[in-house]
Order: C-alpha cells, then structure tokens, then sequence
C-alpha cells in the first residue's frame, strides 16, 4: 500500500500503527522521529523501525505517508516544519484528539493533509506499550475538508481498515462534538471524581472494589497532554458538561423528592446503555 511511510512522534499509537502496518505488509520502510532521545534509541532497537531521525524534516523526506502522533498542540506547527521536506504525492494525517482547529489550519498550508483519529489508544502510553493489535475493531475517524481528493480519502480509509479499524467519516466539527461526549467528558468525569476522592480520608481508597477502579481507570492518562486536549476543545466540552450536570441533577431531585419511579427510570436507561456498548 505505501513504501514508506514517516511516523513523527512514535508512542502508544504512532508505534503501534507501524507495528501493525509492518506485520500485514502495507509498508516496505519506517521512518521515525522524535524530540526525545530516549524514545529515539528505543525505535533504533524496534522491529519495526528502519530509519531513525533526529530532524523531523529528515525523516519525511521520500515518504509517501506522514503520520503525525505528537500532542495536539505541536500538530500544526510540526506539520509546518516538514512541509518543504515532503513528495509532492505524500499523504500526511496525524491520529489527535480534536479536529476543527487542526484540519482548519492545516488547509492553509501547502500540504496534502486529511484528519485521522483511531480511538484506540490507552492510559498506558509510550512506545513500550505499543501492540500490532490495538486497532483491531476499533473506530476511526477520518475528517475530510470540502475539496479534497477523493482519491486520497479512499486512500486513507482503506490504511485505517487494513489495519482492523471501522472507518467513520465525518466533518472535523462534528467529530469534535461526538468526542467531547464519548471521550473527553468520561475522562474529565474520571479525574474529577479521583480528585474529590483524594480529599477524603486517604484509608477509604484501600477500601474500594473493582468499581472504583473501573470507572476512574483512564484517569491515570498524562494530565499534560488532556490539559491540550481540553483547552483544544474547549467550546464542545463544555457543552457536553452542561448537558451532564442537567443529568446529575435530574438525578439529585429524584433522590430529594423520593421520586423512585424517576430514580428507577434513569438508573434502567443508564444501564440499557451500558449493556449495549
């Protein structure tokens, strides 16, 4: 499918996207790149890795695919950077976490650029936690702008399910929306609850079941990097807050009025929900 391919950030899933690109023969060569030298000497000793670079735009050079995995600030500007170093029929996509203002800047520059996030990733990141199968039945998505190639739509669906993904595409707004419900809220819900918990006595979480662990799992992710996200996505997420807090407190008035056909109510819709995940 590609000859090779550059991946400019290589974690979680910039590593575990060359993984499974190497292990079903869509790729010849891997480029990568990454600020740190540490993750550097880790890719020189990968499997998967045939190049490593200490300048992103080295790294892209003769590539036919650019996927960019960095923080969603560093996006754009990274992008900028490689520009002049890309072939005039690379592919570039990048696997962040909101779209509208990546997608809209992107379309300024030079490049033939079309927005991807596979919504595989994890609490554990980093290349040591990278797997060929963490796309396997997952969705992803892919935000297109008005005019852009058919062709390299196409393309870039058909390398997302190559690798066992369930392709949506949709516009970079809407996307945004979609994950600020399903995605962005759950993880704020999460680290809000741990932090209200961290004030208690500090025995009680010694105390706790799988349940507490279930549901504030993916508040171990790295707060630098949802801190981006959030502020990245600012406007949807706060709406989606607001349609939460609406719900919460529908719920708090159940309890307060010993409205139990209500509480049932809310409580049986939350689980038919749950049920069907």
């Amino acid at each position: 499918m590609f000859q090779q391919i550059s991946i400019l950030g290589p974690g979680l899933l910039g590593a575990s996207l060359a993984l499974a690109m190497k292990s079903r023969g869509l790729c010849q060569r891997v480029h990568s790149w990454s600020r740190s030298a540490g993750t550097r000497s880790q890719a020189i000793q990968a499997g998967w890795c045939d190049a490593v670079f200490d300048q992103a735009s080295a790294a892209c050079e003769g590539s036919d695919l650019v996927v960019v995995c960095t923080p969603v600030e560093t996006i754009i500007p990274l992008i900028e950077l490689v520009a002049p170093s890309l072939s005039t029929d690379a592919l570039v996509t990048d696997v962040g976490s909101i779209k509208g203002l990546i997608c809209r800047e992107a379309q300024s520059l030079t490049v033939n650029f079309i927005g991807s996030h596979p919504m595989a990733g994890s609490e554990r990141t980093g290349m040591a936690n990278a797997s060929h199968d963490l796309f396997d039945g997952a969705a992803c998505f892919v935000t297109p702008l008005k005019g852009d190639s058919d062709t390299e739509i196409t393309r870039l669906h058909q390398l997302w399910q190559a690798v066992g993904m369930r392709v949506v595409s949709t516009t970079p707004e809407a996307h945004d929306e979609i994950v600020a419900h399903i995605s962005h809220l759950p993880h704020l819900l999460a680290s809000s609850l741990c932090s209200y918990l961290a004030g208690m006595d500090a025995n009680w979480k010694g105390l706790a079941g799988g349940g507490l662990r279930d549901t504030t799992r993916v508040a171990a992710g790295d707060p630098t990097l949802w801190k981006q996200i959030l502020e990245q996505n600012r406007e949807e997420v706060l709406r989606a807050i607001d349609g939460f807090e609406n719900e919460l407190q529908a719920l708090k008035r159940a309890l307060l009025d010993r409205n139990t056909p209500e509480l049932i109510d809310r409580l049986e819709r939350g689980k038919q929900f749950r049920d069907s995940l």
